[in-house]
């Protein structure tokens, strides 16, 4: 049985690009967990999209083992994402670990990020270093930063390790301190015929099934043995047992404090969930308390561009399904689109990486309809409802009221940006409460908005009116009342499901001609006249015409009468009026011009 007093849980927590996975790198370098010739940039950040983009999407566990004064100890490292949209994750972590880094980049100082974060490892009781990353830069206030360090947590300054990710410099106090600083774990139960573990992930292989991952809380785990999900109330028996150093090492018993994996053989979805309790099929122990569930935000419709693809989509979503718990799809069907899924996300990162994703592991086209948020519309007969599409979003007056999902924000900027930053919150309907000045000449604005607006292009104009100074983090806070109304996109007098919005009233016209300037853009050219129009209030409000494809049908003819031309454009104005006629609802809309009406707003 493995000594508790040797092991140390630990998670690293940050704001985005503030150097998490660098520094894990120079820790697994020190502690020779991954040999030279083997190391590489970001070596916890498996996915071709992670290493592409520079940030940590999927958090990855990773075993240690450090000396201290002649004796040996294990770290277990939880590696976490830093972008808003991967809260949950962090929150994953932060139940399977005693301790973490608050880690802080000396050049950049505190983000909201990093508040938000703090307050969920506080909550959780863990003990928290305070770390400065990125000492070595040029760009480095190691002074300034760590007074507001200290600010916020109430430390000495002689409690804040400097260190650097790039030279190595200070991680090995850093480790040293990791041991002497954090608690190690106990063990609520010391029956030894049982175990319990929580899972706090799981992944999936097309040769092992689930593979969850865990933290022992109690007992042990060995090869073979009888176990059972306690809130799915499903028994299987772990095909094999193993830890992270970092790739998966398989060991005959993981024990009591230890982080590790099973592999369960199983191979549908839906079994093993996140926060449920593994423990002994014969003996089994209290399940424990679960983590908050993942609620999707954002929703969006994805469909195959062939129509033969469907299944092959159905199958792909599965999968990620199995590796990615905090997205969800169900089956919808679209009159102009087909068949497809109408998908929940955690935000719009996390909306672009399952796609991308998609299209990458799976080798799928897809359409993507513009994302979209939950409504809740009270109905004049008392009916409520709720509606994820816009496209099912009812005409306006056809119901009493809606009410839309707020958010609670917290944002931090230098104070010179100020006066920009209000008055784009005024733009997407923000109400600014307390405000404070924070370290050096920085101040943090408490923000109530509907998050309708901050999916309005919000993240890309803050960082052009801060020059990409300010930072955002936000929570979910309520529901409440809305003055919108469903726009709808028509081409050739058909509307187009994947065009269709929810808007603000107050905004709808400004709303309705951008949508039809830009379609009318980026639309190709069709063989007749085709109309691009908006509605919205029940009238049209914008509209601008396509003309068609212009060709000279008297071309070939050299002289003569002028009438002989006359007879041939009447011909073809006929023809082309016929079309028309027939035409309405085939118009022939490429792919990519939903891509760029999805980008483009």
């Amino acid at each position: 049985m493995q000594n508790l007093s040797k092991i140390r849980n630990f998670s690293i927590i940050a704001h985005i690009d503030h150097g998490k996975s660098t520094l894990a790198d120079r820790m697994l370098e020190i502690t020779n967990t991954i040999p030279e010739r083997k190391m590489q940039d970001q070596v916890l950040d498996s996915m071709e999209l992670e290493r592409e983009k520079g940030i940590t999407i999927k958090m990855r566990p990773v075993r240690m083992e450090h000396t201290l004064n002649g004796e040996k100890y294990i770290l277990n490292l939880i590696d976490t994402p830093g972008h808003i949209d991967f809260f949950y994750e962090v929150s994953r972590a932060l139940k399977a670990v005693e301790g973490c880094i608050l880690l802080v980049d000396s050049t950049q100082g505190v983000q909201a990020q990093t508040l938000t974060t703090l307050q969920m490892a506080r909550d959780a009781g863990l003990v928290i270093i305070p770390v400065l990353s990125k000492v070595d830069s040029p760009l480095a206030r190691i002074k300034d930063i760590k007074q507001e360090v200290v600010t916020l947590l109430g430390c000495n300054e002689e409690d804040i390790f400097e260190t650097s990710g790039k030279t190595g410099v200070g991680v090995k106090d850093l480790l040293d301190a990791l041991i002497t600083r954090v608690p190690c774990p106990v063990a609520e139960f010391t029956d030894t015929t049982s175990s319990r573990s929580l899972i706090f992930d799981f992944q999936y292989s097309n040769h092992k099934g689930v593979i969850v991952y865990v933290r022992v809380l109690d007992g042990a785990i060995t090869k073979n043995s009888q176990l059972l999900f306690s809130v799915a109330d499903e028994k299987f028996t772990a095909l094999e047992v193993g830890i992270f150093s970092p790739d998966e090492e398989p060991r005959d018993t993981i024990v009591a404090g230890e982080i590790g994996y099973i592999v369960t053989g199983i191979k549908k979805p839906g079994i093993a969930s996140v926060g449920d309790t593994v423990t002994h099929l014969k003996n089994p122990l209290p399940p424990l308390h679960g983590y908050m569930s993942p609620s999707p935000v954002v929703w969006a419709s994805i469909y195959p561009e062939d129509a033969g693809d469907f299944e092959l989509l159905r199958q792909a979503l599965g999968k990620l399904r199995l590796s990615d718990s905090s997205f969800t799809y169900e089956e919808e069907s679209s009159g102009s689109l087909g068949r497809g899924f109408r998908c929940g996300f955690l935000g719009l990162l996390h909306l672009e990486i399952i796609t991308e994703r998609l299209k990458r592991e799976f080798r799928l086209n897809l359409v993507i309809a513009s994302p979209s948020i939950t409504y809740e519309v009270h109905f004049k007969n008392g009916k409520k409802e709720m509606i994820y599409s816009p496209a099912l979003f009812p005409d306006h007056g056809n119901y009493e009221e809606v009410f839309e999902p707020w958010i609670r924000c917290k944002l931090m900027s230098p104070g010179t940006y100020i006066g920009g930053i209000l008055q784009l919150l005024y733009e997407h309907e923000g109400e600014v409460g307390d405000s404070e000045t924070f370290g050096d000449g920085r101040t943090t604005i408490s923000v109530r908005m509907p998050l309708r607006e901050l999916m309005r292009n919000f993240f890309d104009e803050l960082k052009s009116v801060s020059s990409g100074y300010a930072s955002l983090s936000y929570e979910f806070e309520g529901m409440r009342k809305a003055d919108v109304t469903r726009m709808d996109i028509l081409i050739a007098e058909e509307p187009v499901e994947a065009f269709c919005r929810v808007v603000a009233v107050r905004r709808a016209q400004e709303e309705a001609e951008k949508a039809v300037t830009r379609l009318h853009s980026i639309l190709p050219r069709q063989m007749f006249t085709t109309k691009i129009q908006a509605k919205a209030l029940g009238r049209i409000l914008s509209s601008e015409t396509l003309s068609a494809f212009m060709k000279d049908v008297t071309q070939h003819m050299y002289g003569g009468d002028i009438t002989r031309k006359m007879k041939l454009r009447e011909k073809q104005k006929k023809g082309k009026k016929k079309m028309e006629a027939r035409g309405r609802g085939n118009v022939n809309i490429p792919h990519e011009t939903f891509l760029k009406m999805m980008k483009g707003n």
